[in-house]
């Protein structure tokens, strides 16, 4: 692999605000610790949570760099003390707590994955933050099963994208909310068998008649605001809805008769603060029952564009645009 340089660049927001805060600086090459491995990256996720940081709303977690970025994709550069999984070379995904804006990046070898035949590099890169997020919250704290009802908000987001077709590979009946015809077709096209432009629409009455007045048995809400009372409404009978972001704000009056009546459970998660330990266990369960899809191509990320890696900020500013259909990377 050669020498390792002894600086890289990397992308940090001077301040907080809009995406011309964003700015490519030299920062030292970082070291891997016990257990970890430095990754040369090649691709880097661009997320919602990297918008919320660079706007002042998301500080890294105690221990994570300032840098920006959630996901990465490339090659081993350098493995830390008993860091055996991934020999230098092999090709990996990460997710990561913060840094992987950047030409190299560390992270615990647990929380990193291999890249499974027939995805590319780019597609990889895409991968990791959705991934991880819609299994440890529509999987294991909503346990959707084959045959229920499930509603994602946001269908053509990267987690929207991601849930859909998770949620009709392992047997579900998928309902998405979208914001124009075009999206609503974008929905369509992945496999989601109904398709609701809010815009034109009320969800609830929507998912009340696609449904023979049941509701959906699982919610993937990252809106927030007006929608938790609404998700209420729109959720069947021990129905499970799972708060994962809160772009309409996270405070709301609501009836909660509704969650005793209809007995529902609404809990929520967020990922980038949990351990190595709590991601490894996520990793394991992706490595296990989602790698086979993508290799098999039944499922892959949705990609909506790819940056340079000096265009940052245009990356944000698609991402604030809110027309994009899937992940936003930057190549590296």
């Amino acid at each position: 692999m050669g020498q390792l340089p002894s600086m890289m660049r990397a992308v940090v927001a001077e301040g907080s605000g809009g995406p011309e805060v964003l700015k490519v600086v030299e920062r030292p090459v970082p070291r891997a610790k016990e257990g970890e491995i430095l990754v040369r990256v090649k691709v880097a996720g661009v997320n919602r949570p990297d918008v919320i940081q660079r706007q002042g709303g998301y500080p890294p977690p105690p221990g994570a760099p300032d840098i920006l970025g959630l996901e990465i994709a490339g090659e081993v550069a350098a493995a830390g003390p008993n860091a055996t999984r991934f020999p230098v070379g092999t090709p990996v995904m990460a997710l990561v707590p913060g840094g992987g804006y950047a030409d190299y990046a560390v992270v615990h070898e647990s929380n990193a994955l291999p890249i499974p035949a027939g995805l590319s590099v780019e597609e990889a890169g895409a991968v990791p933050e959705t991934f991880f997020t819609v299994w440890t919250n529509v999987f294991d704290r909503a346990r959707l099963q084959a045959g229920e009802t499930f509603l994602v908000h946001g269908g053509t987001s990267g987690i929207g994208t991601t849930a859909i077709q998770l949620a009709k590979a392992f047997g579900a009946r998928v309902i998405a909310t979208a914001g124009s015809q075009e999206k609503c077709d974008a929905c369509l096209r992945l496999g989601a068998d109904i398709a609701i432009n809010y815009r034109a629409q009320d969800f609830v009455v929507a998912v009340k008649e696609a449904t023979g007045g049941q509701g959906a048995d699982v919610i993937l809400d990252m809106v927030g605001g007006d929608y938790i009372s609404r998700n209420y409404e729109a959720a069947a009978q021990d129905g499970r809805i799972v708060q994962i972001a809160f772009l309409q704000g996270p405070k709301a009056e609501v009836d909660f008769r509704r969650l005793m009546v209809k007995r529902l459970t609404h809990t929520g998660s967020t990922l980038r603060p949990r351990s190595p330990a709590e991601k490894a266990v996520i990793a394991r369960s992706l490595e296990d029952k989602v790698w086979p899809l993508l290799a098999q191509g039944r499922c892959r990320p949705v990609m909506d564009s790819r940056f340079a890696f000096a265009d940052v900020a245009k990356a944000h500013a698609r991402m604030d645009g809110r027309q994009h259909i899937g992940k936003i990377v930057l190549t590296l």
